[in-house]
C-alpha cells in the first residue's frame, strides 16, 4: 500500500472538525504517523518481539485499534508458536478495508482475523489471549469506558499473557508538560510539518484524543489486577508500557 504525503492540515482552515480516521486519514495514515508519533518504528518491532516472547500455542493474539495492521505485521513476523490466530479489532471501516489489502499481501501464514466493532461496545469478546496490544487506542476510546475495557481485556487473558499498551501522556508538572510539548512541537517541524499544520492538527484532535498521565495508567492497570507493569519505551511525551497477567 502507497502512502500519500499527510497535507491534511496544510491549508487554513475556518474551523477544522473534529478528528476522525476516515478515507482522507487512511491515505496518509502512514507518513502521518510516521511524522507525529517519535519513536513509533521502534515501538512496533518491538511489539514484534515481545510478542514472540510471550505468544502462546493454540491462543489468540489481539491487534485493538488496528489501523493499517502494522502491529499485525510485526507479530506475525516473529511469532513462532502452533496454533495462534491475530485478531485485529478497528472502529473504522476505511481502515481495515486497507489493513486487509496489506494483510493479504503479506506473506505468513499465521491467520488473522479482522473485526469492525467499537472497543466500547458490549459485544466485544476478547478470550484465550496471550498477547494484547493497545498502540495509541486507548486514548481515544471514551475515559469512562477505560478501565471497562481493560477489565475485559485482563479478564480475556491468559495467565502469563502481557498487555502492550502505548500511549500520548501528559504530565502533572507545568515545567515539564511544557519541555515535552515543545520537543514534541519541534520534531513535528524538523519532519516537515508547519506551524499552521500542527496547529490545525492540535485543535482538531483536542477534543478527541484525551491523554492521561503515565501514573493513571499504572494505577488503573495495578488496579484491575495485572501483578507488574513497567514501562520499556519512552520519548518526550509518548511512552510504551507492558503490563503482565
Amino acid at each position: 500500500m502507497t502512502s500519500k504525503k499527510d497535507t491534511l492540515f496544510a491549508h487554513p482552515l475556518e474551523q477544522p472538525d473534529d478528528f476522525i480516521f476516515d478515507k482522507n486519514v487512511v491515505d496518509v495514515f502512514p507518513d502521518m504517523i510516521k511524522r507525529s508519533v517519535p519513536g513509533y518504528s521502534t515501538i512496533i518491532h518491538m511489539t514484534g518481539q515481545l510478542a514472540q516472547r510471550y505468544a502462546q500455542s493454540n491462543s489468540h493474539c489481539y491487534d485493538f485499534g488496528c489501523s493499517l495492521g502494522a502491529s499485525i505485521l510485526a507479530m506475525r513476523h516473529r511469532i513462532n508458536n502452533s496454533n495462534v490466530e491475530i485478531i485485529g479489532i478497528d472502529n473504522s471501516q476505511a481502515m481495515l478495508e486497507s489493513c486487509k489489502q496489506v494483510v493479504d499481501a503479506d506473506s505468513s501464514d499465521i491467520p488473522v482475523r479482522l473485526m469492525h466493532i467499537d472497543l466500547s461496545d458490549s459485544n466485544l469478546i476478547i478470550e484465550n489471549a496471550s498477547v494484547c496490544v493497545l498502540n495509541f487506542t486507548l486514548q481515544f476510546v471514551p475515559l469512562q469506558n477505560r478501565e471497562a475495557l481493560l477489565k475485559k481485556i485482563y479478564d480475556g487473558m491468559l495467565p502469563g499473557g502481557i498487555l502492550i499498551i502505548s500511549e500520548k501522556i501528559h504530565f502533572n508538572d507545568d515545567e515539564l508538560s511544557s519541555l515535552m510539548s515543545d520537543l514534541h512541537h519541534y520534531f513535528k517541524k524538523t519532519n516537515g510539518y508547519s506551524d499552521l499544520e500542527i496547529s490545525q492538527k492540535r485543535n482538531a484532535i483536542e477534543n478527541v484524543l484525551l491523554s492521561e498521565t503515565q501514573e493513571q495508567h499504572r494505577q488503573r492497570l495495578a488496579q484491575i489486577g495485572f501483578k507488574k507493569v513497567e514501562q520499556w519505551f519512552q520519548c518526550f511525551n509518548f511512552c510504551s508500557l507492558v503490563a503482565f497477567k
